[in-house]
C-alpha cells in the first residue's frame, strides 16, 4: 500500500465479516482501541448487523494506532497518526470505487479507535451516514481549527462517553461536539454518569436507530 518505514500501518490487515461487499447495501468500518484487535470489534458490530451489512475492521500495527495519549502534542504521535488516517482513507476510497456512496458507509470506533475515527471524519468531508465515537474525542493538546474541514453539514456524529472516563476527559468530548457543530454537523451526544470506559446498552440502541442506510441503485 505504501512504505512501511514512513507508514507503520502500511501493511495493515483488514478483517471482514458479515455480507460480502458485492451483496452489501451498507458497510460499517469498525476501529479498535489501544491494545485490542480488529477481530475483537466484530462482537460490537454484530449488534448493528442486517442481512446486507458488511463489516471491515483494520488491524493496527502492534495493536496500537499511535503511541501516546490522544491529547498529546500531535507530533509525538507521528508518523503513526498520519499513517492510520491514510489507512482509513484508503479503505473509504476503495469502497467508493467499488460503487458505495459515502452515505452507505459508517465508522464506529471505541476508545483510541473512536479518537481516530472522529479525527478522520473531521478532517475529511465525506458525509458518511454515521460516525460514532464511543469513549473518544478529537486529537491533540488543543483542537487546531485549520486541521479540519470547513463544511461538515452533511455529517451525522454520535458521541457517547462517561463523565469520569479515566482515558477521555469529558471536556474534550464537549470540545469535539462543538467543533463538529460549528461546521454544521448533526451531533448527538450522551454523557453517562459514573459509567467508566466501556460501551453501554443505551449507546447501542441509539446507534441502531441512526443506522438507516440508503441502498445502491
Amino acid at each position: 500500500m505504501f512504505s512501511n518505514d514512513l507508514h507503520p500501518h502500511g501493511n495493515a490487515q483488514i478483517a471482514m465479516s458479515g455480507a460480502a461487499l458485492e451483496n452489501a447495501d451498507q458497510v460499517i468500518i469498525l476501529v479498535h482501541g489501544r491494545g485490542a484487535t480488529a477481530q475483537s470489534m466484530f462482537s460490537l458490530g454484530q449488534l448493528f448487523a442486517t442481512e446486507k451489512t458488511a463489516f471491515l475492521a483494520p488491524q493496527a500495527s502492534e495493536n496500537t494506532w499511535y503511541p501516546y495519549s490522544f491529547m498529546a502534542d500531535e507530533q509525538l504521535n507521528q508518523p503513526y497518526l498520519d499513517s492510520a488516517l491514510t489507512l482509513l482513507n484508503h479503505i473509504v476510497e476503495r469502497l467508493i470505487k467499488q460503487g458505495f456512496d459515502a452515505s452507505q458507509i459508517s465508522l464506529i470506533g471505541f476508545s483510541q479507535g473512536a479518537c481516530l475515527s472522529l479525527e478522520f471524519a473531521a478532517r475529511n468531508a465525506y458525509s458518511f451516514k454515521l460516525v460514532a465515537g464511543l469513549s473518544g474525542g478529537l486529537n491533540g493538546e488543543s483542537l487546531t481549527s485549520s486541521r479540519y474541514a470547513s463544511d461538515l453539514s452533511n455529517q451525522q456524529v454520535f458521541l457517547g462517553c462517561s463523565d469520569i472516563d479515566f482515558h477521555i476527559p469529558v471536556k474534550r468530548v464537549y470540545e469535539t461536539a462543538r467543533l463538529f457543530e460549528d461546521r454544521g454537523a448533526k451531533v448527538i451526544k450522551h454523557i453517562y454518569p459514573n459509567m467508566g470506559h466501556h460501551v453501554n446498552d443505551h449507546e447501542v440502541e441509539e446507534i441502531q436507530k441512526l443506522l438507516q442506510f440508503k441502498t445502491r441503485t
